[in-house]
């Protein structure tokens, strides 16, 4: 039995840039979320007296559609916040909320929706950010649609397993080594280390 031929550290940079190229070209989604760089750069050369300042306070860096999400915290709780934070920096809170909007005016603009919608949507988005300011009880979802209601309820049920069960292969908690993870370490190493399956 073989091992795979995994693309050796130096080489990876290119490859994951070149799949994530293919990815952005997709669709005006796909580019939005994969072009945090020149969002950046755009904001940059953007008047800075345009934007309105808030205080500096962690931000995500990378707000867009796709990073919103049920979030279950340590009481059982449920609700729908960031849950990606691998770009979070110390920043204007407006950052976030510029690409957030810019993220769903793309979805709608890629679904073919009127701009009235767009529209809609970002008025929305606004009412939500200040709605976050006020008190209210915990974990109230009275006032969700019902389709962010059943998705919060079918995330309250789920747990570890069902996460293992979608994305690890067989019955051992391996990692299947292939075309979405490499190995972090040498061939030469990783074939006899327990917890690493080997790969045809």
């Amino acid at each position: 039995m073989g091992h795979a031929k995994f693309p050796e550290p130096a080489e990876r940079t290119a490859l994951l840039t070149a799949g994530r190229n293919r990815k952005m070209a997709s669709s005006v989604q796909a580019y939005v979320r994969g072009s945090t760089v020149h969002f950046y750069e755009w904001l940059e050369n953007e008047n800075p007296a345009s934007l309105p300042h808030g205080p500096d306070v962690w931000i995500c860096g990378d707000c867009h559609a796709g990073n919103l999400g049920p979030v279950g915290s340590v009481d059982g709780a449920v609700e729908i916040q960031i849950r990606d934070f691998d770009q979070t920096v110390i920043g204007n809170p407006v950052y976030d909320l510029l690409r957030l909007g810019l993220s769903l005016a793309m979805a709608a603009r890629g679904s073919d929706l009127p701009g009235i919608t767009t529209a809609h949507m970002l008025e929305q988005m606004i009412e939500g950010y200040q709605a976050a300011f006020a008190p209210r009880a915990l974990n109230d979802t009275t006032d969700l649609p019902e389709i962010v209601r059943r998705l919060m309820q079918k995330a309250g049920s789920r747990s570890w397993k069902h996460l293992a069960n979608e994305r690890i292969e067989g019955i051992k908690p391996n990692i299947p080594l292939g075309r979405k993870f490499w190995p972090v370490i040498p061939a030469a190493e990783f074939s006899d280390s327990p917890g690493i399956p080997p790969t045809r």
